[in-house]
């Protein structure tokens, strides 16, 4: 058995060192201290906006994720962020060389600019469809304000523990009416592909994966390019489920 989440972390917009490019910092962080068997990522605050930490003059709809960090025992850790903005109201002295897409010209009013905020989950396990589940449920009591305890949601998320495989199902909740259900692989070397391949050959067609393919097979190096940081991730995954049962070192 294994945690389905080993940390819950939220990041945010650093006022306290703004600048053009800006820094996130870490808000809040459950557990606060670290598994003895999983140590703390480092440096999340950067994984989870890789663009850079912007404010902006739009609320943008939230956006979702996944970015796979490897250690240095080579265990990946699947990290995913559902990214939201938020109104600022204390910004009377935010200069507009802070703001993405905006020239120095003097000061700004309150509640003009959103910041970004980031609602973080950890795992060592591949199951990015139920960690979108379980961070939109999360985020949706947040911006609701909904009769619902953020705190026992978390400690639900955390205290759950899934198979790592063999093919059963698992059933639990987060405690806020919601059902959510895991198939775990038949294998823990099996691949876990949803719909990431299909994706792959939709978006670059049959030729262009079979080109992929061949080079991934002969060690060339690929670098995939995307405005959607989500596809990035997908196409990363279906390219590697394709391989097996070869893999990277």
């Amino acid at each position: 058995m294994a945690r389905l989440a080993d940390y819950f972390i939220v990041v945010g917009y650093d006022h306290e060192k703004p600048g053009p490019e800006g820094l996130g910092k870490i808000i809040q962080r459950f557990p606060q201290q670290d598994w003895d068997d999983t140590p703390f990522p480092q440096g999340i605050e950067l994984f989870c906006q890789p663009g850079g930490w912007h404010l902006s003059r739009e609320r943008k709809q939230p956006t979702f994720f996944v970015v796979v960090l490897t250690d240095i025992d080579s265990d990946r850790h699947y990290c995913s962020c559902l990214t939201f903005y938020e109104a600022e109201i204390n910004l009377q002295g935010t200069k507009k060389e802070e703001i993405e897409g905006e020239e120095v010209s003097g000061l700004i009013q309150p509640a003009e600019v959103f910041a970004p905020k980031s609602l973080v989950l950890v795992s060592r396990l591949d199951y990015p469809e139920i960690f979108r589940a379980c961070l939109g449920l999360i985020y949706t009591v947040h911006v609701d304000s909904l009769s619902v305890s953020l705190e026992s949601l978390i400690a639900n998320l955390c205290a759950c523990l899934v198979p790592a495989a063999g093919g059963s199902q698992k059933l639990f909740s987060l405690g806020a009416g919601d059902r959510q259900l895991i198939q775990t692989p038949l294998h823990d070397s099996l691949p876990v592909t949803g719909t990431s391949v299909a994706l792959l050959f939709q978006q670059l067609g049959i030729q262009n994966v079979l080109n992929l393919f061949c080079a991934v097979l002969t060690e060339n190096k690929v670098l995939f390019h995307s405005a959607s940081f989500q596809r990035l991730s997908d196409a990363c995954r279906a390219l590697g489920s394709l391989m097996f049962p070869l893999k990277y070192r």
